[in-house]
């Protein structure tokens, strides 16, 4: 049987950083099926640019900018957590760094394959 490759290419632009890594964990939840809201994605994305969720200053600036709170920020931590998408390294939660990139990068190129069982 012969192997066939299908090939797409798709060009999104995003207005800033956080949006740039805002669509990248939105399609690594969703190719990877895991249920994370809209809210949990943006903490990710945050979390991801600023380096960590630990500092009270970042934890000030997420609540500001996405009118949310400490409590909730702590309540989706420990969700993620359970994901393995946010760990503790060193005192400070970060994310995973198997799904860590560099957003300040110009493009982003992302391969992605999908196999017959």
């Amino acid at each position: 049987m012969e192997n066939k490759i299908t090939v797409q290419k798709l060009t999104i632009k995003d207005k800033d950083i956080l949006d740039r890594a805002f669509k990248y964990y939105s399609l690594i939840s969703t190719l990877n099926n895991i249920p994370l809201t809209k809210r949990e994605i943006q903490l990710v994305a945050f979390t991801a640019v600023k380096g960590n969720i630990s500092y009270s200053e970042n934890k000030q600036e997420f609540c500001k900018l996405y009118n949310s709170s400490n409590s909730t920020i702590h309540n989706m931590i420990a969700k993620l957590k359970k994901y393995t998408i946010l760990i503790k390294e060193s005192g400070k939660i970060k994310v995973n760094p198997k799904i860590l990139i560099n957003f300040n990068d110009n493009d982003i190129y992302l391969q992605i394959r999908i196999t017959n069982v």
